[in-house]
């Protein structure tokens, strides 16, 4: 197995993640729901992009900072919140929360997380936003707010494209099932990836850390992770609700899940900071447009009353690129993060991040642009 110095890419990282994790653990994080277009299309749609670039610029030094939600980022990217990081690797949410720590960039932790909000919070100091959905126990998620108040965290992030979970076929084809548990599909795949499984015995029992003390929907047995996550989900949510928790957090607020530019108006009415123009990674409604296309329409219609960030599909230093010239004010990362998380842990994110890091610079330079707030729509079209 190459080591991670010899992963150029993120496409290198994820035959890594491939290698080493079991089958249902790896097609969990690599999947989408259906037919998987929504997924396919999340990157291919940069394809449908081009650079414009300009010569003759002054690019000694190339600035990547940028500011978002009120604070200082040393790249324009976030760390997506992605749910059971204890699945993939035995550091869990703590290997990329220290990652990001170094790198200068948000995390956003998941609900559905390993590790609680409170010990992702006193393990760094680094910029941490925690992501929430308004559950069928309401007191549960005000009790979320609160718990984030106290341990300081800089923003809340309300998911709102899953009033139930998408039809992800792969994971029903290789059980997968939360938590995990051997079958005769996939005890061949754990029994091979010895690594994996030593580190997932020593570690204490999985459990969702941020619910376990208010609810055991498991018990003691196990069931399909479809089922688990549609017991949680509320289907009766409305923008009421999102206007709700606005008040209650009174803090940098972002709704993740739009696609549409009336739904970012409303939640400019609602007081949002920022939206996250995400389709769940392919894993929710199955036929909704890539994110790096909704852009310029938001971008349009909202004008600078809120900040963007763009969710979906990114693989490359040039995509983030793409993203920003569109209209965004910062991307964020899932599956490109989770494959350096499952290849290598801690270093694994580092790597991913040092790879986006470094093509987003030598392609800023090769573009013309020394800062950030450079980038624009003349240096991209439609091809």
């Amino acid at each position: 197995m190459p080591a991670l110095g010899h992963c150029y890419n993120i496409k290198d990282l994820r035959l890594k993640a491939k290698r080493r994790l079991p089958a249902p653990l790896f097609h969990y994080i690599d999947g989408g729901s259906d037919d998987e277009w929504t997924l396919r299309r999340n990157t291919d749609a940069f394809d449908d992009y081009q650079l414009m670039p300009n010569y003759l610029r002054d690019v000694k030094d190339i600035d990547l900072s940028t500011r978002l939600l009120g604070k200082e980022m040393k790249l324009p990217l976030i760390l997506s919140p992605t749910g059971m990081s204890q699945l993939f690797h035995h550091e869990k949410e703590l290997g990329a929360v220290r990652a990001a720590e170094k790198f200068g960039v948000m995390y956003s932790l998941s609900t559905l997380s390993t590790t609680s909000l409170e010990e992702v919070a006193s393990a760094t100091s680094s910029l941490k936003m925690f992501q929430i959905y308004i559950l069928k126990d309401r007191e549960l998620t005000r009790e979320f707010v609160q718990r984030c108040k106290a341990a300081g965290y800089d923003a809340l992030c309300l998911t709102v494209d899953t009033p139930l979970a998408g039809n992800r076929e792969r994971d029903l084809i290789n059980g997968m099932t939360m938590p995990p548990k051997l079958t005769l599909k996939s005890i061949l795949s754990f029994a091979l990836h010895f690594a994996w499984a030593f580190h997932f015995l020593l570690a204490p029992q999985f459990k969702l850390s941020n619910v376990v003390h208010r609810v055991d929907a498991i018990g003691s047995g196990t069931m399909g992770l479809m089922d688990y996550l549609n017991s949680q989900f509320d289907r009766s949510v409305t923008w009421d609700d999102a206007a709700w928790l606005v008040e209650e957090w009174d803090g940098p607020f972002v709704i993740k899940g739009l696609q549409s530019p009336s739904d970012a108006q409303r939640a400019v009415d609602i007081g949002a900071n920022a939206i996250m123009i995400s389709n769940h990674g392919g894993r929710q409604l199955e036929g909704t447009p890539a994110p790096i296309d909704c852009i310029a329409p938001i971008r349009d219609t909202v004008g600078d009353q809120l900040e963007l960030i763009m969710d979906g599909g990114i693989r490359r230093g040039t995509h983030i690129i793409k993203a920003l010239a569109e209209g965004a004010d910062a991307c964020s990362i899932g599956r490109g993060y989770l494959y350096g998380l499952a290849a290598g842990g801690q270093a694994g994110v580092e790597r991913s991040l040092t790879l986006l890091r470094d093509e987003l610079e030598r392609s800023m330079a090769l573009l013309g642009c020394q800062a950030i707030e450079d980038i624009n729509r003349g240096h991209i079209r439609k091809a």
